[in-house]
């Protein structure tokens, strides 16, 4: 009994929704902030000078799109604020967001002296958690800082892909292919952060190999999603006019896995990785022989392989 009231009491932040935390009933009257030196107990929605509350250090959100954020604070200083921005106690006159930093952001900019919260004694893990859902649910991230945050679940906290796909409400295969976004060089990254890349180019361009190169092509030409991908198989099966890259790994193949793949065996090979969540290749040849590659990144990925080979929790 004791295993088990500990293993609850681990996982108890994981996948747990907002409104669960904040509460979907009607507020309640206003509440004065604790006399000095007494902490505030968990409870329910009161009001905190707005000074009181700090940015989450690990907020997953490192962009915030400031004409959105004008427009919220014009909507607070006419309406007020209606949601209460969810907090956790970390010492004298001191909460950290947990939930809600657009919010608080935008109640500054409405020069609000006092905001409501609802304040949780919550632990790093479940904060992190709970900052990650808070900014799928209302705000996207984009799809570096999604993938940032999920690695940093996966690094601090050991979760697996199977229960961070569950704690978001995402598909398994989603977080891995967010995640292999993370081995794109830093230039690729920005170029995705800033908009100018969409995710269908990133992904295309995690099969090159000289990202940076095809980077370049892609936002000087203005090419689409499957002009990239043309572009990276070009690449990759010829030494194309002005790529630096080196001559294609098919051509060091036998003869019968020359030539490029037809729009069968690429559309496969697609399929395939949409459902296992990792780089898929197939070569076939004309005799009908031929291979499958699966490649991943994380000792968890080949776990899961090896799962689904044997016939085991697929």
């Amino acid at each position: 009994m004791a295993v088990a009231a500990k293993k609850k009491s681990q996982s108890k932040g994981l996948g747990r929704g907002l409104d669960a935390l904040l509460g979907d009933g009607p507020a309640p009257a206003k509440t004065a902030a604790a006399p000095k030196g007494k902490a505030e107990e968990p409870g329910p929605r009161r009001e905190l000078p707005i000074e009181y509350l700090k940015r989450n250090p690990g907020q997953p959100r490192r962009l915030f799109d400031e004409a959105a954020i004008d427009d919220l604070a014009a909507s607070i200083a006419a309406r007020g604020l209606l949601q209460p921005i969810l907090v956790r106690p970390k010492g004298d006159k001191e909460y950290e967001i947990v939930a809600g930093e657009r919010r608080w952001r935008a109640a500054q900019k409405a020069k609000l002296h006092n905001v409501p919260v609802v304040i949780r004694e919550l632990t790093d893990e479940e904060t992190a958690e709970i900052a990650l859902i808070e900014n799928l649910q209302r705000v996207d991230l984009n799809p570096i800082e999604e993938a940032a945050a999920y690695q940093a679940l996966a690094d601090m906290y050991k979760r697996t892909q199977e229960e961070i796909a569950k704690a978001v409400g995402k598909s398994r295969s989603h977080v891995a292919n967010v995640m292999r976004l993370l081995k794109l060089p830093e230039t690729v990254q920005a170029a995705l952060s800033a908009g100018d890349l969409a995710m269908g180019h990133a992904r295309a361009m995690l099969g090159c190999s000289d990202p940076e190169w095809a980077c370049g092509v892609v936002l000087k030409k203005g090419y689409s999603v499957r002009q990239t991908e043309n572009l990276i198989r070009d690449y990759e099966e010829n030494k194309i006019d002005g790529a630096p890259g080196k001559k294609s790994k098919k051509a060091k193949k036998s003869k019968a896995s020359e030539g490029r793949k037809d729009a069968d065996t690429r559309a496969l090979e697609r399929d395939l990785s949409a459902v296992l969540g990792l780089e898929v290749a197939i070569d076939h040849s004309k005799k009908g022989s031929g291979e499958i590659t699966i490649g991943y990144l994380t000792l968890d990925q080949l776990d899961d392989i090896c799962r689904r080979l044997m016939g085991a929790g697929v």
